[in-house]
């Protein structure tokens, strides 16, 4: 490829293309949505990557804004990887976060057989798990309205 080739496809390429994090058999990829930050992960999460995995999804948590972890798009989730979930709650614990994850087959299975099943804030879908912070946030709303409105 020539000079000025390469410099035409680098120019129409998307500055800010949002391309998945390679964790060696996961992809991470981070979207910050109106409701929550929401990190999606597919793949496979063992024990060969769930540090790695776990240091992305960390990377994208913001103050003050609601954590979705959807681990849907994942196809295997060693019992070692339990891990993984830990290491978010406790770094959304520390944070004042709230936070949900969406598991896949994969992960409930695993969750179901380390008995862990009730520890995590769990969805069923991306969608019930931002209609459940948009519901915290109305309620939240619904109790400072009064405070606003009292005069000095």
């Amino acid at each position: 490829m020539n000079e000025s080739a390469n410099t035409e496809a680098t120019y129409l390429a998307p500055r800010h293309a949002h391309l998945p994090f390679d964790c060696s058999g996961a992809a991470v990829r981070a979207q910050c949505r109106h409701l929550a930050t929401v990190v999606t992960v597919s793949g496979a999460v063992d024990t060969n990557n769930v540090d790695q995995v776990s240091e992305h999804a960390k990377r994208f948590m913001l103050p003050d804004k609601p954590f979705v972890l959807d681990l849907s798009g994942v196809d295997t989730f060693a019992p070692h990887s339990v891990r993984l979930l830990y290491s978010i709650d406790a770094a959304c614990n520390a944070a004042g976060l709230e936070w949900a994850v969406v598991a896949s087959q994969a992960v409930s299975l695993t969750l179901l057989v380390t008995h862990e099943e009730a520890t995590f804030p769990t969805a069923e879908s991306m969608h019930e798990a931002l209609n459940f912070f948009a519901d915290a946030t109305t309620a939240r709303r619904r109790l400072l309205l009064p405070l606003l409105n009292k005069t000095a």
